[in-house]
């Protein structure tokens, strides 16, 4: 199939798209190279994706006339692009118009192709709030500006199918982790202090947060396993993570032991809206889409550490 990614020089985005390509379909992707993080990562990702033939197009989806340089004849459109996480860097602005006025945009685009077949949009578990242990049908209480913005871009997409103007799903990711994962997100930072004796900054309170940390190729295989199954899909959101739960000390834990080495901290006042607890609830996933995760959190740190250290 001829399918569209939205950030796909990102760290999940990019995988995907390899992932595809490798199973024969044609991918071409859209990124605005946003300077959230070193634009460096994301030119090294794309590096490894063009020279497998992936096609990337430049621009920001929240100028519409980006929409332009989209191809014609899409049947697939997974949409990673927004504006990630809660950093104190990152103003509502950033978030409405990166997760909100960009995805409305998308969705004006994905109405004119008449050969779509399915909108995936990729969501995240900080829709439910502060504890993401839920089942898909409970009220989302999101407790960030993130996580505000990703529910109601799902819901933008979600909207559109209940008016069968077209196929859409929503699936929402949990505490991922593994080669590519961002400068900001936790085994990355671990890795690069624990490599490079550098302080870690640790929010107070963090070490006690429950996480399911899912590796990147679990999360790979829980995106693709929609294709396929547009009727099922159509409507529905999904959690897409791991069942297993670790603490964030586990983590650090699982670090020190890879590296045989202490990481230092630096403590920092605890962060508004950071999640207590994650644990996803994948029986809808598992039951529909026969989603199995099976990279232990030690397999997948190992994975991610071969990578960090060729950066």
């Amino acid at each position: 199939m001829k399918i569209l990614i939205t950030g796909i020089a990102g760290f999940i985005g990019s995988h995907v798209a390899e992932h595809l390509h490798n199973l024969g379909h044609e991918v071409v992707g859209i990124d605005n190279f946003s300077d959230y993080y070193p634009v460096d990562l994301k030119n090294k990702n794309a590096a490894v994706l063009k020279a497998k033939g992936i096609e990337i197009l430049e621009a920001d989806l929240r100028d519409i006339a980006s929409i332009s340089k989209l191809p014609e004849s899409i049947e697939y459109i997974f949409h990673f692009a927004a504006q990630p996480g809660i950093a104190a860097t990152s103003t509502f602005e950033d978030y409405l118009t990166n997760n909100v006025i960009a995805t409305q945009n998308l969705l004006t685009y994905a109405l004119a192709q008449t050969s779509l077949q399915l909108f995936v949009n990729i969501g995240t578990s900080s829709i439910y709030g502060l504890n993401a242990t839920f089942p898909e049908t409970v009220a989302p209480k999101p407790a960030s500006h993130y996580g505000v913005t990703k529910l109601a871009a799902e819901q933008l997409v979600l909207c559109n199918s209940r008016l069968n103007k077209l196929n859409g799903c929503s699936l929402r990711l949990y505490s991922v982790y593994g080669s590519r994962e961002r400068p900001d997100k936790l085994f990355t930072k671990l890795l690069d202090c624990g490599l490079n004796d550098k302080t870690f900054p640790l929010f107070e309170g963090s070490l006690t947060h429950l996480r399911s940390f899912t590796h990147v190729s679990d999360i790979v295989k829980g995106i693709t396993s929609v294709i396929g199954k547009e009727d099922v899909c159509n409507g529905e959101i999904f959690n897409i993570g791991t069942e297993a739960e670790y603490t964030t000390q586990e983590g650090v834990d699982a670090v020190e032991k890879l590296l045989n080495a202490t990481i230092k901290f630096k403590m920092l006042p605890p962060r508004s809206g950071d999640q207590q607890r994650t644990k996803a609830n994948i029986d809808k996933a598992r039951k529909l889409l026969n989603y199995n995760p099976t990279v232990t959190l030690e397999e997948g740190v190992a994975e991610q550490l071969e990578w960090f250290r060729n950066l």
